[in-house]
């Protein structure tokens, strides 16, 4: 198989993957964009080195970010520990990933969404609201603690070698598996998980949870995978407890894997989110046990975030600028949530960036005599422009006053470039009529 890895068009469709990634540089310094060079001049050696199984990895650089708010049950927001190998590595990683992933491929299930081909989150959601209308609306909601940080090097390797008899790519993911990584300008040793961030960890991920995928249908279940983040579905209470204590029991003894019994439970419906998507009731007439898609508190609260940095006044940065980031941040956030029912939450969202917008207009033009001229230019009676460009009313305050809100109006936003998330939303609705869920979603790493 090592054959297949190291074939000079495998090595360069991976080099031309990593760099589409792009991605930052490891411990070496090495950018993505120096990548073509330096392997046209180590090629060589580097395979040779493989193939005498003298290959050693270069440490991962450990990077912390920020999860986001309310993960711990404190309420403050966890951090999550990302993996950065370096680009040569990264190469050696995806051109391995190439050549394994189509092996494991034909044994995975249906109801894994994760990092496959054709196959994304949207069709995991459509998929539990689905379940939930065919009436199992006891769902065991399992959240798998640091799962990445946890998995046994020894069960994912032995889960490999049924696939894969070949020693020396087995030594190489070996390698990769248990090399140091540096955080703070320290090395630390690795006995157990693997770097979340590297181009073969979406597959070893997929590897070992597909026993979990196995023990489920094995017990006829109904359930829903995307990576780590899976949920169970039954008809009764009763049933959902029983399942949830054994699987539980599975994954401790079987996959030696832990769960956070804090966020973990029971849920029903109106209680349970899935990848960011919420369930309500319909209330309609003739749909009793409907539920439509809504988007989760945190999605919402990472969208206002967003925009509210966007569009913060103190942020040096033109109004069109300020247009061309707004639509990069709508063009992604409703391109994943437009199977949810927001259209009337989008229009407050609207009124409120607007609002800041002017805030933003207003803040720029500074000096009282500059704001003067520009409110007469925008047809405010003389007396009226001096008196306002004079106030001591606040900016904010200012901003959603008449003298404002009638002149910097939608139509003059839009002729400047604006478009608000209500019309951008009003353009990618029809697609769900098309089906857009079965289009690969690319992962970047």
């Amino acid at each position: 198989m090592i054959e297949q890895v190291v074939r000079r068009k495998n090595l360069l469709k991976a080099r031309r993957q990593v760099e589409r990634n792009q991605g930052s540089s490891g411990v070496d310094g090495m950018p993505v964009s120096q990548l073509k060079q330096h392997l046209d001049q180590t090629r060589d050696a580097l395979v040779t080195s493989i193939l005498n199984h003298s290959y050693t990895a270069q440490p991962i650089l450990g990077v912390v970010i920020p999860k986001g708010e309310g993960n711990l049950p404190s309420g403050k927001a966890g951090t999550r520990l990302l993996g950065v190998p370096t680009v040569i590595d990264r190469v050696l990683q995806q051109a391995v990933s190439q050549v394994l992933a189509p092996k494991f491929e034909l044994e995975f299930k249906d109801h894994s969404y994760g990092f496959r081909p054709q196959k994304n989150a949207h069709q995991a959601v459509l998929q539990a609201q689905k379940y939930i209308h065919e009436g199992y609306e006891h769902i065991v909601d399992i959240d798998l603690k640091n799962f990445f940080d946890e998995v046994e090097h020894y069960i994912i390797l032995q889960l490999i070698y049924r696939k894969v008899k070949c020693p020396t790519t087995l030594r190489l993911i070996r390698v990769w598996l248990r090399a140091p990584m540096q955080i703070g300008g320290k090395l630390t040793k690795r006995r157990k998980g693997m770097p979340q961030g590297s181009p073969l960890s979406p597959l070893l991920s997929n590897v070992m949870l597909h026993e979990l995928d196995r023990e489920l249908e094995k017990r006829g279940m109904k359930y829903v995978r995307y990576a780590d983040d899976f949920s169970i579905y039954t008809k009764t209470k009763s049933e959902a407890r029983k399942i949830g204590n054994s699987i539980y029991e599975f994954l401790r003894d079987k996959l030696k894997l832990p769960i956070n019994r804090e966020k973990s439970g029971l849920r029903k419906p109106v209680q349970f989110q899935v990848l960011g998507f919420g369930f309500v009731p319909t209330y309609q007439k003739g749909e009793r046990g409907k539920y439509q898609l809504v988007v989760g508190k945190k999605g919402w609260r990472k969208l206002k975030q967003t925009l509210k940095m966007i569009t913060r006044k103190t942020v040096p940065m033109s109004l069109q600028e300020r247009f061309l980031k707004l639509k990069e941040v709508q063009r992604g956030w409703l391109n994943y949530f437009r199977m949810a029912s927001i259209q009337a939450k989008l229009k407050e969202i609207d009124s409120w960036i607007r609002n800041r917008l002017r805030y933003c207009i207003w803040h720029d033009w500074k000096k009282l005599e500059r704001k003067r001229k520009n409110l007469i230019r925008l047809g405010i009676p003389y007396g009226q422009a001096y008196a306002w460009s004079r106030t001591r009313m606040g900016g904010w305050a200012v901003a959603q006053s008449p003298i404002l809100r009638t002149t910097i109006t939608l139509d003059r936003l839009r002729k400047r470039g604006y478009q608000s998330l209500s019309e951008h939303y009003s353009i990618v609705s029809p697609l769900l009529n098309e089906p857009p869920y079965t289009r690969p979603v690319r992962t970047v790493v």
